[in-house]
């Protein structure tokens, strides 16, 4: 098994992004599937494109994002992206997008094809918090998310898709009172530690009793 994992770029003013350091940290074998790590901009459109052509090239069998999301206790999880952009800041070339579809020929929205809630459940067997997570955003995270899934119910049947977003690193909250944090250690792991769940998990039928347990 093939897993291509990206982590965005830092954007927004921050010198770095937890989800890529956190990404570059993965050992290149988890579970027995062989980890491919990609770095992605913080651009709405380019992110995609970089990302599709690393599937082309790559062929994996699932594709991870993982994105920071600042203000979380946790490593979530995401259950949903919408066709949607809405873009509270610009992105890393200034582009800020308001009510923008995505696809027009997607559908309005796209689910997690992970088993989300058995990530969630090893994250947490292991010590670390986690959540699961109903709403990606309307910036780039959500953005990649709906265009991974789109391109895989579009171009690349088979393959499977999701999202995880992770919290700020001690060194972000240095000037940002009151701002939950987790060790890009911590963050790491709970990352291996999902990526394990999907490698066991592929079968959703698998689920049965995590579906019925975990909240």
């Amino acid at each position: 098994m093939k897993i291509l994992v990206t982590g965005f770029d830092p954007f927004g003013g921050e010198p770095i992004n937890p989800a890529l350091e956190a990404v570059k940290a993965l050992p290149d074998t988890i579970a027995g599937a062989q980890i491919i790590k990609l770095e992605i901009p913080t651009v709405f459109g380019k992110a995609a494109d970089v990302v599709k052509a690393a599937m082309e090239d790559m062929q994996p069998d699932v594709v991870l994002s993982i994105g920071q999301a600042g203000g979380r206790f946790s490593v979530t999880p995401e259950r949903v992206a919408i066709n949607i952009d809405d873009a509270r800041i610009p992105d890393n070339e200034g582009n800020q997008p308001i009510d923008v579809t995505i696809q027009a020929d997607g559908a309005p929205a796209y689910f997690s094809q992970l088993p989300i809630k058995a990530m969630v459940k090893h994250i947490k067997d292991a010590g670390l918090p986690a959540s699961l997570s109903n709403s990606a955003g309307v910036f780039v995270c959500n953005h990649i998310m709906y265009q991974v899934l789109y391109l895989i119910d579009k171009s690349f049947p088979g393959v499977k898709g999701g999202f995880i977003h992770v919290p700020f690193i001690a060194e972000q909250v240095v000037d940002k009172p009151n701002q939950p944090f987790m060790s890009l250690v911590d963050i790491t792991k709970s990352l291996e530690k999902a990526i394990e769940a999907i490698v066991l998990f592929q079968d959703k039928e698998d689920l049965k009793t995590i579906e019925g347990t975990t909240h």
